[in-house]
């Protein structure tokens, strides 16, 4: 390895938590497309975590900006375009290149941009040991109850 070369923490595990490799996806994307994309990368990969699936996150909206050039769909132009409600989509898949290669694909596949906006990271991420911590004062089906039924 070069020097300053940044290399990947080794996983490692807590009392509670193991720590794993995963990929990071992050994309970013009109919202009215996150049900559609989802719908797609779900059957790629089911988005597991612990006891969970279909596990993402979702940004509030925000303004993208761009100017297209020669080569775009929409034609080169002069100014820059700014889209609003354009949202990031976030979550994590199995340290698995294959696994990674669906999904980027199937982005690709059904998202509404010629040029899609796709960044992939190697992370640590927890997962819990399933302790025990059904009197956790803490954990919220001690407190208020789920944020759904609230």
């Amino acid at each position: 390895m070069g020097e300053g070369a940044v290399t990947m923490s080794k996983p490692f595990e807590t009392r509670a938590l193991r720590m794993e490799h995963v990929y990071c996806v992050r994309l970013l994307a009109p919202s009215q497309d996150v049900e559609r994309l989802m719908m797609h990368i779900v059957h790629a990969t089911p988005l597991i975590q612990g006891a969970y699936d279909s596990n993402a996150w979702v940004s509030a909206a925000g303004t993208e900006r761009y100017r297209p050039l020669e080569g775009a769909r929409a034609g080169t132009e002069s100014e820059v375009r700014q889209r609003p409600g354009v949202v990031e989509l976030r979550f994590e898949v199995p340290y698995d290149r294959q696994v990674l290669e669906a999904v980027l694909d199937t982005i690709y596949e059904v998202h509404s941009y010629q040029e899609p906006v796709i960044e992939v990271t190697e992370i640590l991420t927890s997962r819990t040991k399933g302790l025990d911590d059904s009197t956790n004062p803490n954990r919220w089906w001690n407190t208020t109850g789920d944020w759904k039924t609230a």
